[in-house]
């Protein structure tokens, strides 16, 4: 009588081997896709980051020559405001995005939560040049606000970092309501009311019950914030030119030759530096997330 569970016990991580090169196979598309689209252009930035041709020989040598050119000067100075102006912006952005989906939660009607929903899913893709000449015609040195508001009396200038981050909330705020909003839906109201009956105030609640659950998704919000407005090139460039020292905007200058000639490669490696702070911020992000998520189990 204990033959045939031993039996089935032994079959059953048979089967399970037998599957697992089917779940490869399902994956490979995506793998595949994944090597191509990322994988290529990461090893040609790396190539060309790391090399460097003879122009008289032809031949092509190791060096690290871009890759210090790059953390150097103006280059320097552009990976700084970049990450100063990305970090600021994400910061504000999470906090005020929080606030506008908490307030459309706790809201009784749904036609504000529609509302909110679909201008955030409008702006949150509205960026470039038109959201630079929007801004311009509104905010600018001659902008309908500027002028009627008297702003330029004030020391208000939209051509400066200040203006510059500004444009970017515009973008990222509503990112960040279509982000946490889901998550706070899933704050259980059965958590609250325990916290109420255990004499804990609201403040309480959410230090101890509602950031900690909240926390993977904030902490994913503002990651993807941050990398929205590191990589943003178009509506700066519209906007402040060279004003501003931002990397994207040095990198472009050095592809089209703009300043000096024959800076392609010190292009690449400033590109490798930005995926190198992308992945730091991602290294920082993924234990914490980790952590975090313990309270949804």
């Amino acid at each position: 009588m204990t033959a045939a569970p031993t039996t089935r016990a032994t079959a059953r991580p048979t089967r399970r081997r037998a599957g697992a090169p089917r779940v490869w196979l399902g994956a490979l598309p995506l793998l595949v896709f994944a090597t191509v689209c990322f994988g290529l252009p990461v090893g040609a930035l790396l190539y060309g980051a790391l090399t460097r041709d003879d122009q008289a020989t032809g031949a092509t040598a190791v060096t690290g020559e871009h890759l210090q050119r790059s953390l150097q000067g103006p280059y320097l100075t552009s990976l700084i405001g970049s990450v100063q102006l990305s970090a600021l912006t994400a910061v504000i952005g999470t906090v005020l995005g929080v606030l506008i989906a908490q307030a459309v939660v706790t809201a009784r009607g749904g036609a504000l939560r529609n509302a909110v929903l679909t201008a955030s899913g409008v702006l949150a893709n509205f960026g470039g040049i038109p959201l630079a000449f929007a801004f311009v015609a509104t905010l600018g040195i001659s902008g309908v606000v500027t002028r009627i508001g008297k702003l330029d009396s004030l020391g208000w200038n939209l051509y400066s970092f200040t203006g510059l981050a500004v444009i970017y909330l515009y973008f990222l705020i509503p990112l960040m309501v279509l982000v946490i909003l889901p998550a706070l839906d899933g704050l259980r109201p059965q958590w609250r009311e325990a916290a109420q009956n255990a004499g804990a105030t609201s403040w309480q609640f959410w230090r101890h019950v509602g950031v900690p659950v909240l926390a993977p998704s904030l902490l994913g919000g503002f990651v993807l914030l941050f990398g929205s407005a590191f990589a943003a090139h178009a509506t700066a460039a519209a906007l402040v030119g060279g004003s501003v020292p931002l990397v994207t905007l040095k990198i472009a200058d050095a592809l089209s030759g703009n300043v000096l000639v024959g800076q392609e490669n010190v292009a690449l490696a400033l590109s490798l530096d930005m995926i190198v702070i992308a992945g730091l911020v991602m290294a920082v992000y993924l234990p914490l997330q980790r952590r975090s998520s313990r309270w949804l189990h």
